[in-house]
């Protein structure tokens, strides 16, 4: 019956040849219910034909298909409903890694690897969400950072890779970096430095978003060809444990299509072609990160230190993690038949794992007071050769997973349609035995602030005493971090915060920090340019600027000092006493029609009282005051 409604429809021209042979290949995988209620031709034909328009891109943005996929779908429904272990005959084990103390000489020397190396690396942002979770209508990367300066996540990452392709373009192109982050003695030997590439994996719902804000801020100065978008596609949904495809609620022309997870990525960078370009433009590294994490460029130079001085493949950037702490971990696991992989355990499974085989108590922590098993945040660094190489094998294709909400315990129904994921953490399954896998760990402080939850849901988390991660904590997060690097470096800085209040959630302020990306990339290079600083609890101090050395000064208010490139200011002897900038609370004003949304997320407002501000937009010397 099926195939005769086909038949029909291309004899009468309402569909091509091509089409009736894609309708027909469906209906040979038992899904021809996708097309059994449809009319005569001459009926919604366009529909129709949009129809096989969106079935011919979900049969082509699949690796081997839509066949393959429901497969693939086939096989994890069946496994799913018999409540299969996926980690039956495996033994967990702590992977061979590094825990790095920001600012000690072990990091110091780490950084210095990793600043060699900078030139030769590729960024990937795995940016294809909205913020609807967020409470935010807008894109994630559009979300500001911080109000002390309203730089968004997107101009953040771009800044930041752009201050590292400067210093590598100083290191390889012409100047000696004299050791610690300042530029002198020139080189014998010069060469051209390519730019860094960064590229960006949107989807459907944000890509003409991501473009559109990249095109009105002039791509924030990095070059056009410079950033690469890649939109992400949905892959179909299942409605039963046969995978048959799921249509849209209230349009049987359209199949119900649901993201594939962020593995996709690398898929995309195979048939994108730029694994291969990059090769042949020398690089040698590619570092994934994520599109609200305002801190990770700041252990992206040792974490490359220690890829390069331990020979790894793939290094997954990890935080300290407490024992059963819901944050997956990174385990080496040891399979009976002699088989070895590293990989992220969620946590729920971890501890069941390991009281099954190695220890009764599960996942404890050690006299470090954290579990042995370091904490996966998704930022990833791999080695690019082994990587393309190993692209070419598989096509980028992700060992995936299917998590169906079963209506009761006979598990035959589904309460909504699911469909298959997959994770880009998750491509060391892929890898041999003898491939080198690793982790590195640094201070939640220093690298790691994720924006994930809203207002409400991080009520919820501050209540039952863990951390909210929404939008106030991030930006309040970033100032920490900064002013917790001027103290490193011996700076007076309050270490008492204040607990204030913001949407509910009473959370730590201290002094507002912002040291843009271009003012130091090193924690040396920062160290370079920091004298006698002494700072206000309640002050805010902004810094953007390369040439910016603060030798000696003293805020009780608001300094801030913007210099552009090939400004050198020096600041001796400067005492700042203002009002400064105050963040008042909105009160319970979230969802409330007066007060914006960017402000309404975090609950609060900057009110600028009073501020000394210096602006060097021309290159040259100058002294402050």
């Amino acid at each position: 019956m099926a195939r005769a409604i086909v038949d029909a429809h291309v004899a009468a021209g309402a569909l091509t040849a091509e089409d009736g042979a894609l309708f027909a290949k469906m209906i040979a995988l038992d899904q021809e219910h996708v097309l059994a209620h449809w009319p005569e031709p001459g009926t919604d034909d366009d529909a129709k034909r949009a129809f096989a328009a969106q079935l011919r891109a979900a049969d082509d943005g699949y690796p081997g298909g839509v066949a393959k996929y429901i497969e693939n779908a086939r096989a994890l429904l069946a496994a799913s409903k018999e409540g299969k272990n996926p980690f039956e005959g495996w033994t967990p084990s702590v992977p061979v890694g590094r825990n790095v103390e920001y600012g000690s000489s072990g990091h110091r020397e780490l950084e210095g690897v990793g600043m060699g190396e900078v030139g030769e690396t590729c960024f990937v942002l795995v940016a294809g969400g909205l913020g609807e979770r967020l409470g935010y209508s807008g894109i994630k990367v559009e979300l500001p950072v911080e109000r002390a300066t309203d730089t968004c996540y997107l101009e953040l990452y771009v800044k930041n890779i752009l201050a590292l392709q400067a210093r590598a373009a100083k290191t390889s192109g012409g100047v000696e970096d004299d050791g610690c982050g300042c530029f002198g003695s020139a080189k014998k030997e010069t060469k051209e430095s390519t730019p860094i590439p960064l590229a960006i994996m949107t989807s459907e719902d944000t890509h003409a978003m991501t473009l559109d804000l990249l095109e009105r801020n002039n791509y924030f100065g990095a070059a056009r060809d410079q950033i690469t978008l890649m939109k992400q596609e949905k892959v179909p949904c299942l409605i039963d444990n046969d995978a048959h495809l799921a249509l849209k609620e209230g349009d049987p022309y359209k199949l119900a299509l649901k993201p594939h997870g962020h593995g996709d990525v690398h898929a995309l960078l195979h048939t994108s072609g730029l694994l291969s370009k990059w090769q042949s433009q020398g690089k040698k590294w590619v570092v994934f990160f994520q599109d609200t994490n305002s801190l990770v460029f700041r252990v992206i130079p040792g974490a490359l230190g220690v890829s390069k001085t331990m020979n790894l493949e793939f290094n997954s950037l990890c935080v300290p993690r407490k024992a059963k702490e819901a944050v997956g971990a990174i385990s080496l696991l040891t399979h009976k038949d002699g088989r070895k992989m590293t990989i992220n355990v969620e946590y729920n499974q971890l501890d069941p794992l390991l009281r099954a085989t190695t220890n009764p108590e599960g996942d404890v922590n050690d006299a470090s007071g954290f579990s042995p098993f370091p904490g996966n945040i998704n930022q990833l660094i791999v080695s690019l050769p082994e990587y393309a190489a190993q692209l070419r094998k598989t096509g980028g294709s992700i060992e995936e997973f299917v998590n169906p909400k079963y209506k009761d315990e006979t598990k035959t129904a589904f309460k909504s349609p699911t469909r298959l994921e997959c994770m880009m953490q998750d491509y060391p399954k892929s890898l041999g035995t003898k491939s080198k896998v690793g982790f590195t760990v640094f201070a939640n402080w220093i690298g790691y602030s994720p924006v994930k939850n809203s207002p409400a849901d991080g009520l919820a988390k501050f209540k039952s005493n863990g951390p909210t991660h929404t939008a106030t904590s991030g930006e309040f997060e970033f100032y920490e971090s900064c002013a917790n690097l001027l103290r490193l470096t011996g700076a007076d800085v309050p270490e008492t915060s204040i607990d204030t209040e913001f949407n509910g959630m009473k959370l730590p302020m201290g002094p507002r920090v912002v040291l843009g990306p271009e003012f130091g990339t090193t924690f040396d290079e920062i160290k370079s340019k920091v004298g006698k600083v002494i700072l206000g609890s309640k002050s805010t101090l902004i810094v953007e600027g390369s040439g910016v050395h603060l030798n000696d000064v003293n805020v009780d208010g608001t300094l801030v000092i913007k210099a552009c490139e090939g400004a050198v200011i020096n600041v001796n002897g400067l005492k700042v006493n203002n009002k400064g900038w105050e963040w008042k609370p909105t009160g319970k004003g979230f969802g409330s029609m007066r007060i914006r949304e960017v402000d309404a997320l975090r609950g609060f407002i900057v009110k600028k009282h009073e501020q000394k501000e210096y602006v060097f937009d021309k290159p040259g010397t100058y002294n402050i005051p």
